[in-house]
Formats: C-alpha cells, structure tokens, sequence
C-alpha cells in the first residue's frame, strides 16, 4: 500500500484538494458574501425608493385633495360674487328706472302746468280782447271814463288793505 504508486498519487490528490479546499472555500465565500451583500443592498435600495414612491404617491394625493378642496372654495366664492353682482345689479336698475319714472312724472307735471298756464293765458287774452271789444261797441265815451274812474278807485281800496 505505501509502495504503491496510485496510493501516493491518491494521498497527494487529497493533501493537494485539501491545501487548496480552504483558499477556495475563502474565496468562493468572499465572492458569495460580496454578492450577497450587494443583493441586500439593491432590496434596501428598492425598499427605500418604493417607500418614497408611496410617501411622494400620498403626498400627491393630499395635494390633490387641497387642490379640489381649493377649487370648490373658489367655484363657491365665485357663485357667491356672482349673486351679489347680479343683485347689486338688479338693485341699480330698480334705483335707475325710479329715478327716471320720478323724471318722467316730473316732466309730465311739468307739461302739464304749461298746457295749464298756456290755456289760462289764452282764455284770459281772449277773454280780455272779447270783453275789450264789446265795451267799445256798447259804452260810450262818458261810460269808459266812468269805469275808468271806479276800477281806479278799487285798486286804490285794494292796495291799502
């Protein structure tokens, strides 16, 4: 057994995978705890990015839950603005066709007195004139200067009261 060359052969094969089964074993562990180490860190790097994915998704969604809120505070203030124009509107109106029917009834009023005083002025020259010409047809000189003299005593009567 000791003289035989394959037993030798047989001893130095396992002396020489056991001299180098440890290097290796290293080695290989080395290179397998580097990637293992490596594939860690890329599911922590991902974890990491998908936490911030979903901070940053609810952080958007709030945000767009303040925008919708804002938005409906805007249409309301909007609807709000826009009532109160239409009555501050409606209320100019009203005060604008009051002013102009109190213009109009002022106007009228106004007409009415000139076609008033315009009558009075023409029924009392026509009068006059009528009441003119029929004492000239009827009284006499003498008459006139009666008349004449009587009016003037009235006036006279009338001013001192």
């Amino acid at each position: 057994m000791f003289s035989d060359p394959q037993f030798w052969v047989a001893v130095a094969f396992v002396a020489f995978i056991a001299a180098i089964f440890n290097p290796v074993r290293k080695i290989l562990t080395s290179n397998l705890d580097a990637q293992i180490k490596d594939i860690r860190n890329k599911i922590d790097e991902a974890e990491n990015l998908k936490n911030e994915t979903q901070t940053t998704l609810s952080e958007i969604k709030k945000r767009q839950n303040d925008v919708q809120i804002e938005i409906q505070d805007i249409h309301k203030d909007a609807e709000k603005k826009i009532k109160q124009l239409e009555e501050n509107a409606e209320a100019k109106l009203k005060d604008q066709i009051a002013k102009r029917q109190v213009l109009a009834e002022a106007k009228i009023d106004q007409l009415t007195r000139d076609a008033n005083n315009l009558i009075q002025t023409h029924i009392s020259s026509t009068a006059i004139a009528a009441t003119i010409s029929i004492l000239q047809q009827k009284l006499n000189n003498q008459e006139q200067q009666k008349l004449i003299d009587k009016s003037i005593e009235e006036l006279g009567s009338a001013l001192k009261n």
